[in-house]
């Protein structure tokens, strides 16, 4: 065992199993891993499994305190949250001026209770009071809060009418809330945006969790400390970032969706996936997400169907996965899910040892797995009185799917022998039923990667299904095949999420609406993202910004990396031209002919093809990872003195003019070591961005600039 060795810990808490994993902080390489069962009926909920199976994680490997650098977990608490109604009632105190604006505003200050769950009358109870900004001192804000907590409140929210351009109010209300040992949440804390509702409702669903998330916080960590580990417990948010601990005690709500967030962060990062559809296939749900040019897509999460300004991934869940049970009719199947056979406290077929199932006869069994669902789910009982499922993970290993190296992988003889009689009784084939099933769940798969795609204006000759989770192989292949796609299983895609944690980047993000940008707004927000990531965590020289512009709206939003303090060492070897070109033609596919090297850099190589009359251009960097895919592009080579005027040239070249519109070309620039992109209708805010990341360079420094025609077809 080396001496002294760098450790990262990351712990993913899924559904049924908590997995941790230890990574080497140089190399990468997994060191250990263990899973627990999750601990949701634990007195500490599920932060004891999280200790659990990190302090096993360390014992079984050896890993000594003061060789871990860096320990992260994904939490289900605050959406468990939501989903079983564990919130506190909040009190609201919103703040406005006087006249028209105080009449305007109170409306949109005065929240109704915020349902979770209308079938159960499962919400969140919210109470009001309301101050004029004139009247705003110490007496009415205690006297707001002494009404507040006689009515049932136990967390306060400050909100206020364009308090995210002057938080004083908002401040001078947590100060003296906090005072008095109250959780307390501010509007503007939460978001910068405007939208008076949507902010204080957002506000208002994060205060109702705040002790809940405070209680497992502080159990946690303290566990964490007492296993002699001191560096900052950092926590997964819901945008795929890490955050410390003690800004999770003031933002929970950006912990929500952080299960998906982690399987997402796996992918990209230890996998390398630049451009994929990504698949976590777990029992019962499948997550599907996009990373598209190094970046997962991202977009408002919806807590209880109501909007929030919170980021989260933009990941699809569908109720079909490795255990989906199977739903049949007279004629066929007639379902797949959302059901999975633990519900039913059923084991897989597969997984089922082959003496049991030929101790005697097998019989047909129709169910409800739980009450109030359909009774067409279809199981098998044995001669023993055990009862048994066929899921999507046997169809697949029926059909010869999984290899034996994967997750999945079982017995399809087994998987065969329990399907014969749900085959006789339909008339058909096992091999047509297990097609009958995969296909059910194709044509979820299928509607769900199309509305991505076109979301996100992926291009299908570029696309790849990457499959995460232990029922990855169970979907995957079947899927792609039909669909013509490329896909991979990599190893340890069972413990991607935990992956996912253990490498994540701190991430945080600011958002403004500022209709006519200057150089100077944006410089004073990208300070303020920087200032923001810092608190959550990075080191200030790893922090890096991405400008986003959107000129209809004028939201302007500046998104913050960074890593930890231990800054990781990328010893990946450096692929040379003839290796960066193969990887390139991998990456076209066989559609795409006469494939050369365009441009190159210190740091990247630009390579275009032909594909009839589209030029389509990757971007590959020294680590051989393919950083940008462009179905349509050009690229020049340019001092930075000049680029300026190709920029321009550009604009005017690639644009495609349509019937009420003019498509401006995007654009990535290769500089440095960093691949920036920019897109924008306006000419003047691509400059914009451009000089901020541009300005600085030496006159005399070579850069290439790509322009990607914005036509998708």
């Amino acid at each position: 065992m080396a001496e002294h060795r760098a450790v990262r810990m990351g712990i993913d808490v899924g559904g049924t199993y908590t997995k941790c994993v230890a990574m080497d902080n140089v190399t990468h390489e997994i060191i250990g891993k263990n899973e627990v069962k999750t601990t949701h009926d634990d007195k500490a909920g599920v932060a004891a499994g999280v200790v659990q199976s990190f302090k096993n994680c360390m014992a079984e490997n050896g890993i000594s305190p003061e060789d871990v650098v860096f320990v992260a977990h994904s939490t289900t608490q605050a959406t468990n949250a939501f989903i079983e109604g564990d919130v506190a009632p909040v009190g609201v105190i919103g703040v406005a001026g006087g006249g028209l604006e105080g009449f305007l505003a109170k409306p949109q200050l005065t929240l109704k209770d915020i349902v979770l769950d209308e079938k159960v009358g499962r919400k969140i109870p919210v109470y009001n009071e309301f101050i004029k900004k004139k009247q705003l001192n110490d007496d009415t804000i205690t006297a707001a809060i002494k009404n507040l907590l006689g009515k049932g409140a136990k967390v306060i929210v400050a909100s206020m009418a364009f308090g995210v351009d002057d938080m004083t109010a908002e401040v001078k209300i947590h100060d003296l809330a906090e005072q008095q040992g109250l959780p307390v949440s501010m509007a503007s804390d939460i978001t910068k945006l405007h939208g008076l509702t949507r902010r204080t409702r957002t506000a208002a669903i994060n205060a109702s969790i705040l002790p809940k998330m405070m209680a497992t916080a502080n159990a946690t960590e303290s566990s964490v400390r007492s296993a002699g580990v001191t560096v900052p417990l950092m926590i997964m948010r819901g945008d795929g970032g890490v955050m410390e601990i003690s800004e999770m005690r003031k933002r929970p709500i950006l912990t929500a969706l952080s299960g998906p967030a982690a399987s997402v962060m796996g992918s990209l990062m230890y996998l390398r996936a630049s451009n994929a559809i990504y698949f976590e296939v777990g029992g019962t749900t499948t997550n599907i997400g996009v990373i598209k040019n190094g970046r997962p897509g991202v977009d408002y999460a919806k807590i209880g169907g109501h909007d929030t300004y919170i980021n989260s991934l933009d990941v699809r869940i569908l109720g079909c996965a490795g255990g989906s049970m199977v739903r049949i009719n007279d004629h066929g199947v007639e379902d797949v899910g959302p059901r999975s056979a633990h519900i039913a406290g059923c084991e897989y077929a597969c997984f089922t040892p082959e003496e049991e199932i030929d101790a005697g006869p097998l019989t047909i069994e129709m169910l409800s797995p739980k009450p109030g669902d359909p009774s067409d789910y279809v199981a098998i009982r044995l001669a023993s009185g055990k009862r048994i499922c066929f899921t999507n993970t046997d169809a697949a290993n029926v059909l010869g799917l999984i290899e034996p190296q994967y997750f999945a992988h079982g017995n399809a003889s087994a998987a065969r022998k329990c399907m014969q009689p749900v085959a006789d009784k339909l008339g058909i084939t096992v091999e047509e039923l297990a097609t009958q099933i995969l296909d059910k769940d194709f044509e979820k798969v299928n509607d769900c990667i199309n509305a991505l795609a076109e979301k996100y204006q992926l291009d299908h000759d570029a696309m790849k299904l990457v499959g995460c989770g232990g029922g990855a192989a169970s979907l995957v292949p079947y899927c792609a095949k039909k669909m013509g796609l490329q896909y991979s299983i990599p190893e340890n895609a069972e413990v991607i999420s935990s992956i996912g944690v253990a490498l994540s980047m701190v991430r945080d993000v600011v958002e403004r609406v500022i209709p006519n940008p200057t150089q100077e707004d944006i410089k004073e927000l990208k300070k303020e993202a920087i200032d923001a990531a810092i608190s959550s965590g990075a080191s200030p020289d790893t922090v890096e910004v991405h400008i986003e512009i959107d000129s209809q709206t004028g939201k302007v939003t500046a998104i913050a990396t960074g890593s930890t303090e231990v800054k990781t060492t990328d010893l990946l070897k450096e692929c040379d031209e003839a290796e960066a070109e193969q990887l390139a033609k991998e990456d076209f596919g066989q559609k795409v002919s006469n494939v050369h090297l365009v441009e190159k850099t210190d740091k990247f190589y630009v390579y275009a093809g032909e594909m009839g009359d589209r030029h389509p251009v990757r971007i590959v960097d020294k680590k051989g990872f393919i950083k940008v895919q462009c179905s349509d592009a050009q690229a020049v080579k340019v001092k930075v003195a000049d680029y300026q005027e190709s920029v321009k040239d550009l604009w005017e070249k690639l644009a495609v003019f349509k019937t009420d519109t003019v498509l401006r070309p995007d654009y990535f620039v290769c500089v440095g070591p960093r691949v920036c992109d920019y897109s924008a209708v306006d000419l003047e805010h691509v400059m914009l961005l451009m000089d901020l990341d541009i300005g600085d360079r030496e006159p005399d420094e070579e850069i290439i600039v790509v322009g990607a025609i914005n036509d998708v077809r």
